[in-house]
């Protein structure tokens, strides 16, 4: 079972960048397809970004494609996410998580990590 942990996040002005790491543990990390999710105050958890196990292919909710840009690196069994152009609309808690591949469904249930917090100020 991977173990998940989000760092990075912090309170932003609009329009700045941040990156976003999250650290998995477990020697199959490298075949996990992997993806980033949001959750923001009173809403449910949505998709962000997915990226293959390769890394080799990308893909982007709507709302971020152009601005985010999710990378991986199998040999520190690492996934970052990069987001620039920050927006107000952007703040929630980010968490990453193994997914399907090429899908936004997230293959685990109880066992996500604790996310890290981006807030983006006006």
């Amino acid at each position: 079972q991977v173990q998940l942990v989000e760092s990075g996040g912090g309170l932003v002005q609009a329009g700045d960048s941040l990156r976003l790491s999250c650290a998995a543990s477990g020697r199959t990390f490298s075949s996990y397809a992997m993806g980033w999710f949001r959750q923001a105050p009173g809403k449910e958890r949505e998709f962000v970004a997915g990226i293959t196990w390769s890394g080799g292919s990308t893909y982007y909710a709507n709302s971020v494609k152009g601005r985010f840009t999710i990378s991986r690196d199998n040999a520190k069994n690492t996934v970052y996410l990069r987001l620039n152009r920050l927006k107000p609309e952007d703040t929630a808690i980010y968490y990453c998580a193994p997914v399907r591949p090429g899908t936004t469904i997230a293959t685990i249930n109880s066992n996500w990590g604790q996310g890290t917090q981006v807030t983006v100020s006006s």
